[in-house]
């Protein structure tokens, strides 16, 4: 069997989706359609919404209360959290994540989106392609997300109408141009009434493509992981102290890209010493072969220093080791960003201090416009420069998620301050 075989077997059984889109494009009610025609609620919850519905005045069942959790987003009927459901086909295993509408909700839209295969961006056919169609767009091509469907939404609203729809389609598609989206969809339907989402509908004949859900289904997430390069954080150096394995020292984690095989030569960073691997242990046992992202453990043929937060590579592919790199930074936190404190920085499983060097410009995530600060206060997006106190094992992004992303963490409090992208000199 060969890799990408296995890697379709491993891969394409969960999808991780988002939903983002302006304030009442329907996201949550679009989420609580496809839980219930898909029959993946409990009678329990199906009763708890309808109980919620009447109390509201309404009639019918509101199925954006399956999404909207939070007691302070029932009362206001908006979604300002990202709140997850779990979902599954005969096909396939789905993570949903609702992300708020709102410009001020910015951070958690990119905390939904970092580890998404696909995202769903919703528009109002009545209101056309938006300032917030756009920031949501431009958020999902800076995390990266490979597949993205444009739902139009509410065609009810409009009858159905097959010039509304291609409009909105052109409009979105000149603007997407700019934007590196590799995989765009268009559908049109109605959340509310169930058209294209997950049964076809009587409405919309003049539409020959797929409904949500039969793309969901079988939309190829194979090539969303790196094959080609192998990068393997040390999680964890196993050494039991038994009798028996007293010899022991093997080198724990998950494989976040590429492949590895017994005899390949491999470069430990960021010391740059050299092995080749002697053996590949699974659960299961001892294998020859072993790839993303399976959590594994390595033995190697020589006896290196190797500990926590040092990486394992390819001896032929072996990535930029560096203290001073570019990056896109999303700030998360209340307290604005101090660019004459330090921080802390995890990128895979190291930590090392680090100083936000230099401010090149903030991203105005409705216009894309680039601005002079000299701070960044939450929600903001900005391309920086890092220096690190120890090198750091770097990848472009845009190549290898793992590898290029990291958190900043006030050392202080321990919390999460800001999320970021490494970024391709001159990017």
């Amino acid at each position: 069997m060969s890799i990408i075989e296995k890697i379709s077997l491993d891969q394409t059984e969960l999808l991780r989706f988002i939903t983002a889109g302006s304030v009442d494009d329907g996201k949550s009610t679009l989420i609580g359609r496809l839980l219930h025609d898909s029959k993946s609620i409990f009678e329990d919850q199906l009763t708890s919404i309808t109980n919620t519905t009447r109390k509201r005045g309404l009639q019918g069942v509101d199925l954006s209360l399956l999404t909207d959790g939070l007691q302070a987003e029932r009362e206001q009927g908006i979604t300002i959290d990202v709140a997850y459901r779990y979902f599954a086909t005969p096909k396939r295993k789905f993570i949903i994540a609702d992300t708020p509408g709102h410009e001020q909700y910015t951070r958690n839209m990119v905390t939904g989106a970092s580890t998404a295969n696909l995202a769903v961006i919703l528009i109002d056919a009545r209101k056309g392609v938006l300032t917030q169609s756009r920031r949501h767009a431009y958020l999902a091509s800076l995390v990266g997300i490979p597949h993205l469907v444009v739902a139009v939404n509410k065609m009810d609203l409009v009858d159905y109408s097959q010039a509304v729809f291609e409009k909105i389609c052109e409009d979105f598609s000149a603007f997407a141009v700019n934007l590196n989206l590799r995989n765009i969809n268009y559908i049109p339907m109605s959340a509310l009434n169930g058209d294209m989402v997950v049964e076809r509908g009587d409405h919309l004949d003049w539409y020959q493509g797929t409904t949500l859900m039969d793309l969901l289904e079988t939309v190829s997430i194979e090539d969303d992981i790196n094959r080609d390069d192998f990068r393997f954080p040390v999680q964890w150096v196993c050494r039991p102290q038994t009798k028996e394995l007293h010899d022991f020292r093997g080198y724990m984690g998950r494989i976040e890209s590429g492949s590895i095989r017994t005899g390949d030569s491999v470069t430990v960073l960021p010391s740059g010493l050299t092995s080749r691997i002697k053996e590949i242990l699974k659960y299961e046992g001892p294998v020859d072969e072993a790839f993303a992202p399976q959590s594994i453990t390595l033995t190697i043929e020589d006896h290196l220093d190797i500990s926590r937060g040092d990486l394992l590579v390819k001896s032929s592919d072996a990535p930029q080791v560096t203290k001073e790199f570019n990056a896109m930074l999303c700030w998360l936190s209340e307290q604005p960003l101090d660019t004459a404190r330090k921080y802390l920085i995890k990128q895979t499983t190291r930590i090392v201090k680090t100083v936000i060097s230099r401010i090149d410009y903030r991203v105005d995530v409705n216009t894309m416009d680039r601005e002079t600060v000299s701070s960044l206060k939450m929600n903001d997006i900005a391309h920086v420069g890092i220096k690190v106190q120890l090198p750091l094992v770097c990848d472009d992004y845009a190549r290898n998620h793992a590898t290029g992303s990291f958190i900043i963490i006030d050392e202080s409090s321990n919390n999460t301050v800001a999320a970021g992208m490494i970024s391709a000199p001159g990017n």
